[in-house]
């Protein structure tokens, strides 16, 4: 079977878990004997056999991003002339995959890893590009063969935010983790490299500068944090300058009354991200939003203890008081998560890292059960497997 895999995000153009994913599918479905797996992916060329990479037309240069988008889609659909199926990853690719399915006659398969709807702050980014943005993902979501949420919430949300799409064609198949190349990794120098002490206790923040990711909140949650525990944010490809200005002043204000404040901007090589993972006491993830959250699979497959929003997937991943801490929220209905009562949320987010910060004996046992969890739960090749089970059921 030849399945084409259509994505904004592919190796080495990648920012967020739907990139992990897709990279990760990738690898697992050509491993199989039954699979042809192409890819057409945005951005600059690439060597991998089998893959192409799409620019965006010379004559869009200057248009809204949504449209910008859009004109490479169609230029993907056009090249998935052969596939058996087309399976499509994010909004940024599922018109290409609609259209492909139409203009090749063959079935569309969508993976939600989010949903426009629930983003409402990216018309902050995109204007009007946000309503485009958001018919492209209904238009392919109503119209596909099959959806695959990546949680029972993302099936949930998918339901919710398009009732016209048949609850019999959205299947669940979690997100995964490769636990070879995300493991325990001690390394001091490449730890201290960073600015970061592996000798004080940490928590550590991974994830794109974006309102989903909830860094604001963490960084006011921060300032209770006992002055002894390092507050490491890998953290960087802000969505507008307005987050990042708000970032920007919250750190500089932690930086001006605690030591131990790291801030590192850049994309980091995995092997760094391990070490820091490796070093950290406690990983956080503040989401508002997170259909399920890769990045905390990637802390626990490097044994270490979650303090994460209860909220979307998550709860599907982290499992609260065995392999880290739930902290509980209220959030408004308007799609953009923000807490009901803030000020009790970031309350109850410093007194869970704070619980598991200064008690490294209790976060070392969460770690090492989140990295059997990990390892038995949600591995890539029984993804794939799951997924390929998905593509036969439309054909």
């Amino acid at each position: 079977m030849r399945v084409d895999v259509l994505t904004k995000e592919y190796p080495p153009e990648i920012y967020g878990g739907a990139g992990v994913h897709v990279a990760e599918l990738v690898r697992a479905l050509r491993r199989r004997d039954d699979v042809d797996a192409h890819v057409h992916a945005f951005g600059a060329p690439r060597e991998e056999p089998g893959t192409s990479s799409y620019a965006e037309p010379a004559e869009l240069a200057g248009a809204n991003a949504a449209l910008r988008t859009l004109g490479v889609d169609l230029a993907i659909a056009d090249a998935c002339a052969g596939a058996d199926v087309v399976h499509s990853h994010t909004w940024y690719a599922n018109l290409a995959g609609h259209l492909a399915g139409l203009l090749h006659g063959v079935p569309h398969v969508v993976t939600a890893h989010s949903l426009e709807p629930l983003r409402p702050w990216k018309a902050e980014q995109l204007g009007g590009g946000y309503a485009v943005s958001g018919w492209a993902e209904r238009t392919a979501y109503e119209s596909a063969a099959a959806v695959v949420a990546v949680s029972h919430a993302m099936r949930a949300d998918v339901l919710a935010a398009y009732p016209a799409v048949d609850p019999d064609r959205v299947h669940v198949v979690h997100n995964g983790i490769d636990t070879a190349l995300w493991s325990p990794v001690d390394d001091p120098d490449r730890v201290r490299a960073h600015g970061v002490d592996p000798d004080r206790p940490s928590v550590v923040f991974v994830g794109r500068i974006t309102r989903q990711k909830g860094l604001p909140w963490f960084l006011r949650a921060v300032a209770a944090l006992p002055p002894e525990v390092q507050v490491v944010l890998c953290a960087g490809a802000p969505d507008t300058p307005e987050i990042e200005a708000e970032v920007v002043a919250l750190v500089a204000d932690l930086q001006a009354t605690r030591t131990g404040v790291v801030w590192i901007r850049d994309m980091l090589p995995r092997a760094d991200v391990v070490a820091l993972l490796t070093a950290a006491t406690v990983f956080a993830c503040p989401s508002v939003y997170e259909p399920l959250g890769i990045v905390n699979l990637e802390a626990m497959a490097c044994e270490t203890a979650v303090v994460a929003t209860a909220t979307g997937g998550i709860p599907e991943v982290v499992v609260d008081g065995e392999t880290g801490l739930l902290v509980p929220i209220e959030q408004a209905t308007d799609g953009t998560g923000t807490p009901v009562e803030p000020d009790r949320y970031v309350a109850d987010l410093a007194a869970a890292l704070t619980e598991l910060a200064t008690d490294p004996a209790r976060a070392a046992a969460m770690g090492r059960a989140g990295r059997d969890r990990a390892r038995s739960a949600f591995g890539w090749d029984a993804i794939a497997g799951r997924t390929l089970e998905v593509y036969r059921s439309v054909r």
